[in-house]
């Protein structure tokens, strides 16, 4: 294999990526610096550096993202309202683009000539590592194992780990693969390979079965400025607190789970469930103050940016001039959806039960049937004539018998100029 120097590897702690480590040296010949980001996966991270470098690294960075994930990543999303094929809040999606750009970061501060994830080939991570690496430094090499090497199970991981005395203590395999940040917990293959088969109760990890969820519904309120959240029930809590508090509170009542036949990039469909309580809530809570804020024309056109904005982040496309564009366009929509959503959590469904806005274009007195200077009931007359004078025309040529088939075009002949 050609000449590598130094490489940044995306390190978790798992199994591949403990293999990666002494994998790249055997290959490579090269220096391997660890880089751990911390998302709130809620996975122990003391003694996470040691281990990296009895596995062979020489440095290991363990980096605390959650916040920039939050303010940067998170909440972007949510005031786009972007949510991919109708349902996946695309927690895992615009987690790498994170990692990986702090990846590119640390490579250029130690002078590393490569980078290298543990993604499979198979799946959409890679992509969005990739894209990000050559969006922010395309100059970086960059080395993806699960496409060179010769490692096809978790026995043959265990076995390499053991012959390079790679300090790892799982013997067993899960039988699904996860995802978990502070945002979502994601789970796929085991039984969620037949797409049939109801997920077991066991298989969730961050919310309740519904019907175990408390018998006597929970309000909440949370409260936006300028489409961010600000506050739970009145009180003003920072990015993290805010999202772990909500997390608990929609974990406890079985909010936020997902059952998704997704189509990935890389032309496969995969199933996949979805635990994200808390971003259930907030994506509903700032719904429900754009209704209230938002003209009619800047809500239906932003229905088709959330979609591209969507498309975008699950295909790792996040540094480009694009999502640019789009942030630009949310940030306008988003001036005037200040206010406080109130929603009902109980057994699994979140229910809009509330809200109002300072900005709110809803007004009760223009919207009643009473004679008001704002609305005279007889300009609709006008209105309605013209709106509908196309389908009154057709219907008028129909009755005459003038359209005889779809296709007829007029006979010009009769036309006479003046």
């Amino acid at each position: 294999m050609s000449k590598v120097k130094k490489v940044v590897l995306a390190y978790s702690g798992g199994l591949d990526t403990s293999v990666i480590v002494p994998w790249l040296k055997n290959n490579y010949q090269c220096e391997i610096i660890c880089m751990c980001a911390n998302l709130g996966q809620d996975e122990e991270l003391n003694g996470l550096e040691a281990k990296a470098l009895a596995s062979g690294a020489s440095k290991c960075y363990i980096e605390d993202l959650r916040e920039e994930f939050i303010t940067q990543y998170i909440y972007p999303t949510i005031r786009a309202g972007a949510i991919y094929e109708r349902k996946y809040l695309l927690g895992t999606s615009f987690a790498r683009p994170l990692i990986a750009k702090r990846q590119v970061e640390i490579a250029e501060m130690e002078g590393a000539d490569a980078v290298s994830h543990g993604a499979t080939g198979k799946g959409n991570d890679q992509v969005r590592f990739e894209l990000t690496y050559q969006a922010l430094n395309p100059k970086l090499r960059v080395i993806a194992p699960w496409r060179e090497w010769t490692i096809r199970s978790r026995e043959d991981a265990l076995a390499y780990a053991l012959e390079f005395n790679v300090p790892v203590t799982a013997t067993e395999k899960s039988i699904y693969s996860r995802d978990r940040n502070i945002w979502h917990l994601s789970h796929e293959g085991g039984m969620l390979e037949d797409p049939w088969l109801e997920p077991e109760r066991a298989m969730f990890q961050i919310s309740v079965d519904p019907q175990d969820a408390p018998p006597e519904p929970e309000y909440v309120e949370i409260e936006f400025q300028k489409g961010i959240p600000k506050k739970i029930n009145g009180v003003a809590i920072g990015p993290i607190s805010l999202l772990t508090q909500l997390n608990k509170i929609g974990g406890k009542h079985g909010i936020g789970r997902i059952d998704l036949v997704e189509n990935r990039l890389v032309g496969m469909k995969s199933h996949g469930v979805y635990e994200t309580p808390g971003g259930t809530i907030l994506m509903e809570a700032h719904q429900a103050l754009e209704q209230l804020c938002l003209d009619k024309q800047v809500f239906h056109y932003k229905e088709l940016v959330a979609h591209q904005y969507a498309e975008l982040v699950y295909n790792g496309q996040w540094f480009t001039p694009l999502r640019e564009a789009l942030d630009a366009f949310v940030e306008v929509t988003q001036r005037y959806v200040t206010g406080i959503a109130r929603l009902k959590l109980y057994k699994g469904q979140v229910t809009l039960v509330g809200r109002k806005s300072p900005y709110s274009l809803y007004r009760e007195d223009y919207a009643t049937f009473g004679e008001e200077d704002v609305y005279n009931q007889q300009d609709a007359e006008g209105f309605i004539k013209l709106f509908g004078l196309p389908m009154k025309v057709a219907a008028m040529l129909n009755l005459e018998g003038v359209r005889r088939g779809q296709h007829d075009e007029p006979d010009y002949s009769k036309f006479k100029r003046d």
